[in-house]
């Protein structure tokens, strides 16, 4: 059996697993993907989301659950009947074959007619944009142009759903940047369905509609770029979307869901909203991002946090401080350098200082999507 051709409405992971011996990689993935969407699999290295996507792709069986595509249950297909395209980080190109060959191998597999080959490949050629070195072997070609012909070879196969492990962690930073406009641009121009995996929080953002943040084969959060980056549901997350100023600190007054909250530890004390229902006195995570953490100009206000600074990078329009708060190092951003051993006063809006639970798995108050990660990550 394989998988009919054509569009789709969903592909949906119902429940699904995946143990390596008696430890479980995958547990109770659930996860709905519209047609073309971006989704992008994000998490630290051996998180599951190699796993994840290589369940999907069928190089690894599921031990739980299953998978479908609309009505057609596909978790028992073979990888080579479900007619997904993949692009690994390695590009795993053919390296003596032209990039002509490289991109009509799979078509030449399934014997498609040699007229519709080459116009395919000519349609894929011209949209990956390497019209000048369709003769050359990948040896000559730069890494971003080896990416480019396994994202061709990938597509002209007309797949209803691509697939992309990191395709883009072997290229240098200027060749990343360029790429991710390249993919974006490519999926919407075939209105494509895109499942990406990646460790890169930047990347993800700027490329996905959705993003599945994972951790430790669970989970953690599913949302938009903008509902990751402005409402992490746990401190995992925050830690993970930039919050750079994660401090350890115990709450002064129960609190809902919502509401305005004191933490104070380490001799600092902050004020921020909780993202859950808190208890008198629990162990909590304050999370700050660098951007939100300001530098006050002129005399100190009630309430800033003094701080000395170790050390400044310039990145770019501004300068990266490092400031020691006794038992915490604050990170904070300045358009003015400040020398080392300056005494500093500190402040961030109330609304962008966010409070979790110290616990991860204590549960929400707002509704979040569980699903595990991959387990021994040998393929992350």
């Amino acid at each position: 059996m394989a998988i009919q051709a054509g569009k789709f409405d969903k592909l949906e992971l119902k429940d699904v697993g995946r143990r390596f011996g008696d430890r479980d990689a995958l547990q109770g993935l659930d996860l709905t993907i519209r047609s073309g969407e971006f989704i992008a699999l994000l998490g630290p290295s051996g998180c599951g989301k190699s796993t994840a996507l290589n369940c999907i792709a069928g190089l690894l069986p599921l031990t739980d659950g299953s998978m479908w595509i609309d009505a057609d249950r596909f978790d028992d297909v073979p990888a080579e009947r479900r007619g997904f395209g993949m692009v690994f980080q390695n590009y795993a190109l053919f390296p003596h074959m032209t990039v002509r060959k490289n991109i009509a191998f799979g078509l030449e597999m399934r014997k498609v007619a040699k007229a519709e080959i080459a116009k395919r490949v000519n349609d894929a050629i011209g949209l990956v944009r390497l019209e000048e070195h369709t003769d050359k072997l990948p040896g000559q070609l730069s890494g971003g142009q080896q990416q480019r012909v396994a994202i061709a070879r990938a597509i002209v196969l007309e797949p209803r759903l691509v697939l992309m492990d990191e395709p883009l962690s072997n290229l240098d930073a200027k060749l990343r940047l360029e790429m991710r406009g390249e993919i974006k641009r490519i999926h919407q121009s075939l209105g494509l369905t895109t499942i990406y995996v990646t460790h890169d929080q930047e990347e993800a953002l700027s490329m996905a509609d959705r993003l599945v943040v994972l951790r430790s084969g669970r989970v953690q959060q599913v949302g938009t770029p903008l509902e990751l980056h402005g409402k992490p549901a746990n401190w995992f997350v925050a830690d993970f979307m930039g919050c750079r100023n994660l401090l350890d600190m115990t709450v002064d007054a129960a609190v809902k869901a919502g509401e305005r909250v004191t933490a104070s530890g380490g001799g600092l004390s902050l004020t921020g909203e909780a993202v859950n229902s808190l208890a008198k006195g629990e162990a909590v995570k304050v999370a700050i991002r660098p951007e939100d953490l300001l530098i006050r100009d002129g005399a100190a206000m009630p309430g800033d946090t003094e701080a000395v600074v170790s050390t400044t990078e310039y990145v770019g329009r501004e300068f990266s401080v490092n400031a020691d708060a006794g038992s915490h190092i604050l990170h904070a951003r300045s358009r003015v350098d400040h020398e080392p051993g300056t005494t500093v006063h500190l402040y961030a809006d109330p609304a962008r200082v966010l409070v979790y639970p110290a616990v991860l798995d204590r549960g929400t108050d707002h509704e979040t999507t569980e699903v595990p990660t991959a387990a021994a990550e040998a393929t992350a």
